[in-house]
């Protein structure tokens, strides 16, 4: 290996189709975000020209809308509403079939192709970190999800530092970001950072990994010097402002102490329990089964598919639903999140990507709810003292 791969180096646009083309030619193919039905969303691409050139995202809560940039900006967005979950964690899979045959008995087939070798084009830090909490639940227990871990081990990550930041975020809180940091929790195979700087446009690029080393070596690229990272310090500095702040709390401690407090009536007041919040979360793992046959009862198959802690079927039990008002529902997800999920893998659930708030129909913020509840219990603790 060569002293330049271990430093951060330069690829120009062209550079860039040639990771890509690298990237191919390795076996993998491309998914990244393209713009598809007013969004920027994460697909297969074919080439970088199907990637968002040029566009950026405006979000607030329960508003999000796509916008021109003055520029040529590959990746001078934010987030949408995918997140790399499906690609590992799919939103529907079959887990068996069984099928009867003209003898009378039944054949049984589980599924065991080979998952696609995937290459992860502008994976955001926080998303890296939900990827490792992903990883937590999927990976890491007394239990492991064989389809996971296959779809895991065929993925090589490119990801990209924040260069701007929506009102919804606040990476910053949670500790996940906006800057991709090499570490257990941020695992990436390269890291670019895009430099748009007049008529220069190139991508700082790191090393994450040994692979991702050797494919740099690959690339038409030069040493990066002390003013193009400077810029792309720079570039990095703007995805700090504008973001929202998380409560500097003990979020566990907090929430779990007030599970009566009156916020929960208010909130539940305005949500409508349409489990988008949980859809687009990156972290959200819930499923269910689900059996089907065909009208003539000889194919009956068994899909897994996601499911929502804020659907009435969800908590069912023999005797009924055990959260039956949105208010509980809704505090199962918050009290899920920030802080009994601590109990179950050792962090936060939640990675301040802000999605939950753009994406919800009435705009409700997470944020602004822990914020009710800490400053009520504040006043509380001040009135006893």
């Amino acid at each position: 290996m060569t002293e330049r791969a271990s430093r951060p180096i330069i690829i120009d646009i062209e550079g860039f189709d040639c990771l890509l083309a690298e990237l191919e030619a390795l076996g993998y193919e491309l998914v990244g975000p393209t713009v598809a039905d007013g969004a920027i969303v994460y697909e297969r691409i074919a080439s970088q020209d199907e990637l968002p050139i040029g566009w950026a995202d405006e979000q607030e809560g329960g508003y999000y809308r796509l916008k021109r940039r003055d520029d040529e900006a590959r990746f001078g967005y934010v987030v949408g509403p995918h997140s790399w979950k499906k690609f590992l964690f799919p939103p529907e899979e079959r887990l068996w079939r069984a099928s009867r045959d003209s003898a009378g008995g039944f054949g049984f087939e589980i599924p065991d192709e080979e998952p696609p070798r995937l290459a992860l084009l502008g994976v955001r830090s926080c998303e890296l970190h939900a990827i490792a909490i992903q990883d937590a639940v999927f990976l890491g227990g007394g239990f492991v999800d064989d389809r996971y871990r296959a779809r895991r081990e065929q993925i090589f990550v490119v990801a990209v530092n924040c260069t701007t930041a929506a009102s919804t975020c606040f990476c910053t809180s949670m500790n996940t970001g906006p800057r991709v940091e090499a570490g257990p929790q941020s695992a990436f195979d390269l890291a670019l950072t895009e430099v748009v700087d007049g008529a220069a446009h190139y991508f700082v690029v790191e090393s994450g990994s040994e692979r991702g080393r050797a494919l740099s070596e690959k690339l038409p690229a030069r040493e990066a010097d002390g003013a193009q990272l400077d810029a792309a310090e720079a570039a990095r500095a703007g995805a700090l402002v504008q973001q929202r702040r998380m409560p500097d709390v003990d979020l566990p401690q907090l929430l779990m102490s007030e599970y009566e407090h009156a916020r929960w009536d208010d909130v539940a007041a305005r949500c409508l329990a349409c489990a988008n919040c949980t859809l687009v979360c990156p972290t959200c793992f819930c499923s269910t089964v689900e059996d089907v046959t065909d009208l003539e009862g000889d194919h009956a198959e068994r899909w897994r598919k996601w499911d929502s802690c804020f659907t009435g079927d969800f908590s069912r039990i023999h005797g009924g639903s055990i959260r039956q008002s949105t208010r509980s529902r809704y505090r199962q997800w918050l009290t899920h999140k920030l802080a009994t999920w601590y109990e179950q893998f050792g962090s936060s659930g939640c990675v301040g990507c802000g999605r939950c708030i753009a994406w919800c129909p009435v705009g409700i913020d997470l944020t602004e709810e822990v914020a009710a509840i800490a400053s009520d219990a504040g006043d509380a603790r001040e009135d006893e003292g």
